[in-house]
């Protein structure tokens, strides 16, 4: 490849008025078919609750590195049906990729989080072959600081000076968090004795009057500067959560997140028209057509996209695109994450418009994540996380930290 690092810059920038596809396929002509997937390999670690690490090798050395949101073992046996398509293949097809992976295939349906996971390490393949970080070849940056939320991490709301020590602490502390969600029952996701399973009873009055309490105390321990809201689970039915905006409404609250079941149903449009609580979902819906009802029908104020589960970076970049149409803002859900699915996330939130926040996966609360990345530890300061600038993905991983947090039964890669 004849282009220097100072070219591709210098070529990016020139392309900044194209779509974000075209903008990458010119970046990436002048490197077509110089590198080939070799194999494709998944591995779990015992504190990614929710997923597992891919990798992407290539017959030049040059490793990708994505995060699916499905368990390694399970991972493994869907890659074994997609590999087929993709060893021997250039990394740099992207589109072509992501379109054979994403389709419905006979004789089994696509499954979206291992696909999420390959069009991640593809992206972080195709920013190192290129030496970009990812959030250009998107079209970025838009910014290069994305604000952070976090975890209310509490215990009984209702005592007055647990709140009031637990604000004075997060507001003393270097991240300076500016948003912080509680989970249904308090803390970050405790039920305080109360029902909380995937399918909870219709919640009574008195649950509605303490989850007001709640809520009240933390307003008046944060003050009007800090950002709440409510973290639920898609448990409820629609009477109970319309009795739960109706609760935490005169907290000012930033968000209620899937009080209703993922799947769209017209309980989400009853809910809308019955608060004026923004309305936050779509950690587990997947592509453009599982977000269309949503967007199409305005149900929600703010759309929550995994990018693990989404339909990963190339996913999750046309969701972004149509959710833009009507201008609702995209934040990503984290969870219990890797750095992976982290940074992923912060290369989204550098290069689409209508971006909101990320959720935090740094620190106690996460088993602290941040130790995966080699040499010096990422941090939050002032509510946002700095855009890394390395290529591809910008991440360099701490193979020590991974070696000891393999999950029971996992070798080093499969």
């Amino acid at each position: 490849m004849n282009l220097t690092r100072r070219d591709m810059i210098r070529l990016a920038a020139g392309l900044s008025t194209a779509s974000w596809l075209d903008r990458f396929q010119v970046l990436a002509q002048p490197a077509a078919k110089m590198v080939k997937i070799t194999g494709i390999k998944a591995m779990g670690l015992d504190n990614v609750g929710d997923g597992c690490l891919i990798r992407i090798d290539t017959d030049t050395g040059m490793v990708g590195y994505g995060e699916a949101g499905i368990p390694a073992g399970a991972a493994r046996e869907r890659i074994a049906m997609m590999a087929p398509q993709l060893i021997g293949q250039d990394p740099l097809a992207i589109e072509r990729h992501f379109y054979y992976m994403a389709a419905t295939q006979y004789s089994f349906m696509a499954h979206i989080p291992t696909v999420s996971g390959i069009d991640i390490a593809l992206w972080d393949l195709a920013g190192k072959i290129l030496g970009l970080p990812i959030y250009r070849l998107l079209g970025g940056p838009i910014r290069k600081e994305v604000p952070v939320y976090s975890h209310g991490n509490l215990g009984n709301m209702l005592d007055k000076g647990e709140v009031r020590a637990w604000a004075d602490q997060v507001k003393s502390a270097p991240e300076g968090f500016t948003a912080f969600k509680f989970g249904f029952g308090g803390g970050g996701g405790r039920g305080g004795g109360r029902p909380n399973g995937p399918y909870n009873p219709t919640l009574d009055g008195s649950v509605f009057r303490r989850t007001a309490l709640e809520f009240a105390n933390l307003r008046e321990a944060l003050g009007e500067e800090i950002d709440i809201a409510m973290h639920c689970t898609g448990q409820f039915d629609t009477r109970s959560a319309i009795g739960l905006c109706k609760a935490i409404e005169p907290a000012d609250p930033l968000w209620i997140e899937d009080p209703l079941t993922v799947r769209y149903s017209e309980a989400w449009l009853e809910l809308k028209r019955s608060t004026r609580v923004p309305l936050l979902a779509g950690e587990k819906v997947e592509m453009v057509d599982g977000f269309r009802p949503y967007l199409d029908n305005q149900v929600l104020d703010m759309i929550h996209l995994d990018v693990a589960y989404s339909g990963g970076i190339t996913g999750c970049r046309k969701i972004a695109d149509y959710a833009a149409l009507t201008r609702t803002p995209m934040g990503m859900h984290s969870g219990p994450c890797s750095l992976i699915r982290f940074y992923a996330s912060m290369h989204m939130g550098a290069a689409v418009e209508n971006f909101f926040k990320v959720e935090n996966v740094l620190g106690a609360f996460r088993g602290f994540k941040e130790k995966m990345a080699q040499g010096k530890e990422p941090a939050v300061r002032k509510s946002v996380f700095p855009v890394p600038e390395g290529p591809g993905l910008g991440l360099d991983l701490n193979e020590d930290w991974l070696r000891a947090h393999l999950a029971k039964g996992e070798t080093w890669w499969g």
